[in-house]
């Protein structure tokens, strides 16, 4: 019998690393608890990563108290989000297993549209979309301009499509044949297990666009600048694992070629737009922002080394695989 989308409803597991989140935890767990979802077919996995606060005291008197089911889990062996999600994921009993992030805000229809394409059987990896929560700083307008966070860019790597872990779900069984996240990895991990999937034809990857997670937009020059190191020394992590090709840094001549053409062309436009109403600050900054979060990308590839350990690969039994 074909199943339709009302009698589709697996047990689905929610996995969410969290370190030192004793601030975020009061916005998550409001929407966990608006998730549509029936509540008696999901559970909330929240992995404590070592935190230093008060995270996971809060995540056990929550779960006493909650209308929904809340498991709160300690990782504390290996200081790693993704140690964190295989913690959650081996303790995991649903058939379909949804990642997000303390600092995102799962809308409430979340989980119901990201579930639904599993309805296929070939369907073995759904990612949902990843906006920015509203903000008014001048970095977080620039992020939102770019759709820094947008899964598009993932999806679209013309390596292997892949889905960021902020909003992600994957078929549990699939980790039987796949192996879980590298423990030891710090970032990419996301990248690595997607086309481990992939590569390895275990099954298709759909989008899900109004499965919807609201993030938060870096809002100081050193967090971007620390974000877009992560992605350089990510895309070191993948050319060292997978063979993904290694961005091409521009040089200084082109540095100077770029900030040349701003302050005679694209400057002056851009200040006439915004006298006239037709452009904002942002625009008036978009090039040089540009230039720094490339500047940064470009010092953590090339300054990145990926270590021996972060080769590791875990299985459901403990087991490991370089």
């Amino acid at each position: 019998m074909q199943k339709t989308s009302q009698s589709f409803l697996p047990k689905v597991s929610v996995v969410i690393p969290i370190y030192n989140g004793e601030t975020e935890l009061p916005e998550l767990l409001s929407c966990l608890l608006g998730q549509t979802y029936p509540q008696d077919r999901v559970e909330y996995l929240l992995i404590d990563n070592n935190s230093s606060d008060r995270t996971l005291s809060i995540l056990n008197t929550t779960a006493e108290n909650s209308p929904i089911t809340i498991r709160p889990l300690s990782e504390n062996n290996i200081q790693s989000s993704y140690a964190a999600r295989n913690t959650g994921i081996k303790a995991a009993t649903g058939e379909i297993i949804a990642f997000t992030d303390a600092d995102c805000r799962p809308q409430p229809q979340w989980l119901n549209t990201l579930i639904q394409p599993f309805i296929n059987s070939e369907v073995v990896i759904v990612a949902g979309e990843i906006e920015a929560l509203p903000g008014k700083n001048i970095l977080e307008k620039f992020a939102d301009k770019q759709e820094t966070l947008s899964q598009k860019h993932t999806l679209a790597h013309k390596f292997c499509p892949y889905g960021q872990t902020a909003n992600l779900a994957i078929r549990r069984s699939i980790f039987n044949s796949s192996g879980l996240f590298r423990p030891y990895l710090s970032t990419g991990g996301d990248a690595d297990i997607c086309w481990r999937i992939l590569k390895g034809n275990l099954g298709k990857l759909e989008f899900a666009p109004n499965a919807i997670v609201q993030h938060r937009h870096r809002v100081t020059m050193k967090e971007l600048a620390s974000q877009w190191r992560r992605y350089g020394r990510s895309n070191r992590y993948l050319h060292e694992l997978h063979g993904v090709d290694l961005m091409r840094e521009m040089t200084p001549g082109e540095y100077r070629y770029r900030v040349l053409r701003w302050l005679l062309k694209e400057l002056p436009k851009a200040i006439i737009k915004n006298i006239l109403g037709k452009a904002g600050i942002v625009d008036l900054l978009d090039t040089p922002i540009g230039l720094f979060t490339a500047n940064a990308r470009s010092q953590g590839q090339r300054n990145a080394k990926l270590p021996e350990n972060a080769k590791i690969i875990e299985y459901f039994n403990n087991s490991t695989s370089g």
